[in-house]
């Protein structure tokens, strides 16, 4: 009689549970290390995006970023093209109770998308210097990718909850990424998000030129909750890492890893890097800045699903500006501002000088990072 076959897992480690190991064979002054990010053909001074919500990215968000150094990516089936004007419908959503916002935001996002809009958001922010990203779900793209393509757009993204190369439905033909990349031409095409090495690894074989990473982390996104899915993000990096490096020696093709979700302060971001990270989305923290239009929210695309909403309306306090939470200075220690010095401070401190170093970084499980000899500041808040 054979024995049954039972389940295995495999502990999964976030943020928390995570620290990073200083101090190898050097360290590196740190006005030293490099920190560029490489899409495509592009090159972007920060490993930094600014996600796809509509409380942190609009026309004058995208324009800024990318001032900056790093690339914000607008979301084209929020109110920016479902509204000629969007900020009193972003202002509305801002005002409404914890009670109604859910309701509001259902009857806010069953208004048409405008696809004249589309463009035209693309030229204004191209019009304002900035790098010009857009996002869309897959289940829209092959309706906007060529509008996007004609307005001159420079980075194109699918993104979903979960998304996988291959895709079941009852479409006689359903987007094919392979297709996708070729129509776009020199355009980057970025698709996301998964957490499995073979996931990662199938989608990179399409010819695609960045991959996001996470489900359910981030701060608005209730997945975890309402559906039981995700990966502590840790692992995540670590597993989708090592499908990015096996793809590479197999190819000679280098695609890089966007940690999505969940990196509320510079450590969590470090983390990310030293995990595998090529990039890091950033959603929350940037929602926070006085040039974000969500008057002190954010939400996430799932949100406003006319039947089955994946997230919530979070609250943040306006206290801080873009250019302080890129570059600092900072009077204050909760690690949500200055990032680019934190980055560079954790990569010299390490004796690493670009992101590929980092990446080689031992880390180690160490649940009581956060609370070994801190017993004054928890006693203190």
């Amino acid at each position: 009689m054979s024995q049954p076959q039972f389940k295995q897992m495999r502990r999964a480690y976030g943020f928390d549970d995570v620290a990073i190991v200083p101090g190898g064979h050097h360290t590196i002054n740190p006005d030293l290390v490099e920190m560029s990010f490489t899409l495509g053909k592009l090159e972007f001074q920060l490993p930094f995006v600014a996600a796809a919500m509509d409380g942190v990215v609009d026309v004058r968000m995208a324009t800024e970023f990318s001032k900056f150094g790093g690339l914000a990516v607008l979301n084209l089936e929020g109110v920016q093209t479902r509204y000629e004007d969007p900020d009193p419908v972003l202002a509305e959503i801002a005002a409404a109770s914890k009670e109604e916002v859910t309701a509001l935001m259902q009857k806010v996002y069953s208004a048409p998308i405008n696809p004249n809009l589309v463009g035209e958001r693309i030229r204004q922010i191209k019009a304002n210097g900035g790098v010009a990203a857009v996002s869309a779900t897959p289940m829209n793209t092959k309706k906007f990718a060529p509008l996007a393509a004609e307005a001159g757009v420079d980075v194109f993204v699918v993104q979903a909850t979960v998304t996988s190369a291959r895709h079941i439905s009852r479409s006689e033909k359903g987007l094919i990424f392979d297709e996708l990349v070729k129509n776009m031409r020199d355009v980057p095409v970025v698709v996301g998000n998964t957490v499995t090495f073979s996931a990662t690894k199938e989608l990179m074989e399409t010819g695609i030129a960045g991959v996001l990473i996470g489900v359910g982390p981030g701060a608005a996104c209730t997945s975890r909750e309402v559906l039981g899915i995700g990966v502590p993000q840790v692992t995540a990096t670590i597993d989708a890492a090592a499908a990015r490096d096996t793809y590479y020696r197999e190819t000679g093709r280098y695609v890089p890893i966007i940690t999505d979700g969940g990196i509320g302060n510079g450590g969590a971001m470090c983390k990310s890097f030293a995990a595998g990270a090529d990039a890091v989305m950033l959603g929350s923290i940037l929602a926070a800045t006085q040039e974000a239009p969500g008057r002190g929210h954010h939400w996430g695309m799932a949100t406003p699903h006319g039947e089955l909403p994946r997230g919530t309306r979070v609250k943040v306090r306006i206290d801080t500006t873009l250019k302080q939470t890129l570059f600092g200075p900072t009077s204050r220690t909760d690690g949500r501002e200055n990032l680019v010095g934190a980055l560079r401070t954790a990569m010299g401190t390490c004796g690493a000088r670009t992101i590929r170093d980092f990446q080689k970084t031992e880390m180690v499980i160490a649940p009581a990072i956060k609370t070994e000899g801190k017993s004054y500041q928890i006693a203190q808040g």
